[in-house]
């Protein structure tokens, strides 16, 4: 389980396919606790720690043929910058909301504003997902959690601090990049809670 709450970018340094799949190894320092084994967010995706190196930074993920099929990771290529966040620790802060690093899809970047020091991003809202996102609201964008500000029956806006910019990938978000999309899993249970009662 992860917070959203990202703590580094990371940079794709190379990048190898297989018959089952592809490889990816991901330099990103400071992550002293790595072990094989862990699960590990990757732009919102949990992936899981196949090799690393602590002291030169680096980790390797492999992705399924459906992970590369559902998430966008089948695209990136050496040089592209990711989101990084580690599992929560048992006994860890909880700061954001609750992400499992099982996205629901991808969307894309509709528009990016800057409104004084802060910045306001457009996201792109497949109808599959649109009862499940509120006003308000906790939403993981690319494995960061955010609170939904606005939105419509197609897309939604969230408004951006200097410092969630600076940290994340966000920064290098144009219009008509895409994003993966988590929606609150507690929407989901209180859905299927109350199916019957419909």
């Amino acid at each position: 389980m992860f917070t959203g709450i990202v703590e580094r970018t990371g940079e794709i340094t190379d990048v190898s396919e297989t018959e089952d799949g592809r490889r990816l190894t991901v330099a990103a320092a400071g992550l002293e606790d790595l072990h094989h084994g862990q699960s590990i967010s990757v732009s919102g995706v949990c992936l899981t720690v196949e090799a690393f190196d602590r002291e030169a930074g680096w980790f390797e993920v492999f992705l399924a043929a459906e992970t590369v099929e559902k998430t966008y990771l089948g695209e990136l290529s050496a040089g592209d910058p990711v989101n990084v966040e580690r599992a929560l620790p048992a006994d860890g802060r909880f700061d954001g909301h609750v992400v499992q690093g099982h996205v629901d899809t991808t969307a894309t970047v509709e528009a990016v504003e800057q409104v004084g020091e802060d910045w306001r991003y457009t996201f792109s809202l497949p109808a599959e997902l649109s009862q499940y996102v509120v006003e308000k609201g906790s939403i993981a964008v690319d494995g960061i959690s955010l609170t939904v500000a606005a939105r419509d029956e197609d897309r939604f806006e969230v408004a951006i601090i200097p410092a969630t910019r600076e940290i994340t990938t966000l920064s290098e978000k144009e219009v008509g990049d895409p994003v993966h999309l988590e929606v609150d899993v507690m929407a989901k249970y209180v859905e299927r809670m109350t199916d019957g009662y419909r």
